[in-house]
């Protein structure tokens, strides 16, 4: 902007980003308030503060849980902050795309996991649709939203390519075989119901179209998924992924069968 014989230099515009959030936003604080307390315990307490001579092992084992506590921590940041982007990638990897797919993503949160699988159909091309279903809990992520996804979705250029939906796992009333791919990542192990989180695997099964995939991402209970899609005659394997995914997680790979000629 001119001003006399100068010009004035404008701030830049800042580029508003997508925002996918604090995965369970509770992990942090409680590894800080169970490992900074054991840290100091275990630098500060007096040799002879316990009966016994037990400070001589006591103080190195209070030290000891404190790094492994603060350790947790520090891993949970890196996920948060670079890992579940690299697995959302690893997960998406595990089916040879076409660009006509119809998607499904359970438990869909802020919307990581759709967005990705959207920018994978936009870059071939094709005429695919990602469709997000959630509960949007703020227990298991932090400010948790349908509009908070969708600005994601528009953030990144491909809410013309999803759709979103408010709808328990276990109670999707999709009709059967609508989708060709069933994506989902920290979602079935909150179901902490045995019988409601397998009707939520009962449902999955139901609504994927014969010949096409489930990607199943859990902390736990995967070999329970696995055991269940592979009763209902699909063909399963399960990989296990390490860091920097925190903690290590499963990925359940379920195809189910085509129809028969």
């Amino acid at each position: 902007m001119p001003f006399g014989d100068r010009t004035v230099q404008m701030p830049p515009t800042r580029v508003e980003r997508a925002d996918y959030g604090i995965d369970a936003p509770y992990v942090l604080p409680t590894q800080v308030l169970k490992g900074a307390p054991c840290l100091l315990l275990g630098l500060l307490l007096p040799p002879h503060a316990l009966p016994w001579d037990s400070g001589l092992w006591v103080r190195p084992l209070l030290f000891l849980a404190g790094l492994w506590f603060i350790l947790q921590g520090l891993l949970y940041v890196v996920y948060v902050k670079v890992g579940k982007y690299r697995h959302r990638d690893l997960i998406l990897s595990l089916h040879c795309w076409r660009g006509h797919e119809q998607v499904l993503d359970v438990g869909c949160g802020r919307g990581l996991l759709a967005a990705g699988a959207a920018k994978v159909l936009a870059g071939l091309n094709g005429t695919g649709h990602v469709t997000g279903v959630d509960i949007w809990s703020n227990e298991d992520m932090a400010a948790n939203s349908a509009a908070a996804t969708r600005r994601n979705l528009q953030l990144e250029g491909i809410a013309g390519r999803c759709s979103l939906h408010t709808v328990a796992a276990q109670d999707m009333v999709f009709s059967d075989a609508s989708f060709d791919v069933v994506v989902s990542n920290l979602c079935l192990h909150n179901i902490r119901d045995p019988e409601t989180r397998r009707r939520a695997v009962r449902q999955i099964a139901r609504v994927l179209k014969p010949g096409g995939v489930a990607l199943l991402s859990d902390i736990k209970r995967t070999g329970e998924y696995a055991a269940q899609l592979r009763t209902a005659g699909f063909e399963v394997e399960r990989r296990w992924t390490t860091l920097p995914t925190y903690p290590p997680m499963f990925v359940v790979v379920a195809r189910k069968p085509p129809l028969a000629a």
